[in-house]
């Protein structure tokens, strides 16, 4: 039975759960569901947690969960885990080591598995977003996959982004600067209790001193963690909160919401026209003989792509290509 807006509404956990499933499952009658649910959206902060394998993730949310329900404030986590090679489902290994919230009912985990898709995050990461943002979270976290300096696309959907490093890393934080480092709003030098961590934090902060600021831009700061004890996480909840308060300025959340719309919105452009094409073509028997030819190198990819986007083809519709008159369809 589909889920409704009200359900979600009213905080009925099961019916949360359930539309996530079916979100991820993509569930037509879940993303009608949505549509209902996005107007009330907006209310949640939303922290990003991003770095390579083994920097403490996991362990660092796992403590950020809980000050802020200390604080007493609702959180949803949204936990981005490997795809299964069996199962094709979420390899659990977030959730196994948050087994402390789970009985808490203002903590609500989601594992995603990441189902090849690339980035750090998962297809239906935005819209599970949503739904713990209508269902009232104050407080929604996005760790995810840690698969190195490509993920960022965390950026798009967080209000604030953390990135981890780890002390040791040397001369991998330059070879990283082009990329991961770039998108943080508050570094992080998690297991600070290691040697080098000094080191570790003053190679971030020569870095963040050598790029130039514009007055009233956010300058990241960098922070020292050890998550397993706790250490340095009341600091680094101090300037998470301080970044949420630049973030609300009315000229800085307008600028940001506006970028978050556009995001929201070529993601959900870009999947449905893949598959209305892909859909169109297979409908009149094109994709086959199309997928030939590319194999047999006698039409390229490029021109077939362009042809699909003006909705023109160099043959009948439902015809062998090379076979009978070559007509060009008109836009439909």
């Amino acid at each position: 039975m589909a889920v409704s807006a009200k359900e979600v509404l009213s905080g009925d956990i099961q019916a949360a759960a359930r539309l996530m499933r079916d979100l991820d499952d993509e569930i037509p009658s879940a993303h009608r569901t949505l549509k209902t649910l996005y107007r009330h959206t907006g209310r949640a902060s939303i922290l990003g947690i991003t770095g390579a394998p083994g920097a403490g993730k996991s362990t660092l949310v796992d403590c950020l969960t809980e000050h802020l329900r200390r604080e007493g404030k609702s959180v949803g986590i949204v936990a981005i885990d490997p795809t299964s090679p069996f199962s094709g489902g979420a390899i659990l290994g977030d959730r196994i080591r948050m087994q402390k919230h789970t009985l808490d009912d203002g903590v609500f985990i989601k594992s995603l598995a990441t189902r090849g898709h690339l980035g750090g995050l998962s297809k239906s990461t935005i819209d599970i977003v949503n739904v713990m943002d209508a269902m009232g979270k104050d407080v929604v976290i996005i760790e995810t996959v840690g698969v190195g300096q490509d993920e960022v696309e965390i950026v798009k959907v967080a209000h604030t982004n953390l990135v981890l490093v780890v002390p040791g890393m040397g001369d991998d934080i330059q070879a990283l600067k082009a990329g991961i480092l770039e998108i943080a709003d508050i570094f992080v030098v998690n297991k600070s209790d290691r040697e080098g961590a000094d080191r570790t934090k003053l190679e971030l902060e020569t870095m963040v001193g050598m790029n130039t600021y514009r007055e009233g831009e956010w300058e990241p700061p960098v922070m020292a963690t050890v998550a397993q004890t706790g250490a340095g996480v009341p600091e680094l909840l101090s300037e998470v909160e301080k970044h949420w308060t630049f973030i609300s300025r009315e000229e800085n959340l307008l600028r940001y919401r506006r970028e978050r719309a556009r995001v929201e919105l070529l993601e959900i452009l870009k999947k449905k026209l893949i598959d209305k094409a892909v859909d169109d073509l297979s409908r009149n028997k094109v994709l086959d003989h199309l997928l030939r030819d590319i194999a047999n190198k006698t039409r390229d990819p490029y021109s077939i792509a362009e042809q699909v986007v003006n909705h023109r083809f160099d043959f009948p519709l439902g015809a062998e290509p090379g076979k009978g008159k070559g007509i060009r369809r008109g836009r439909a």
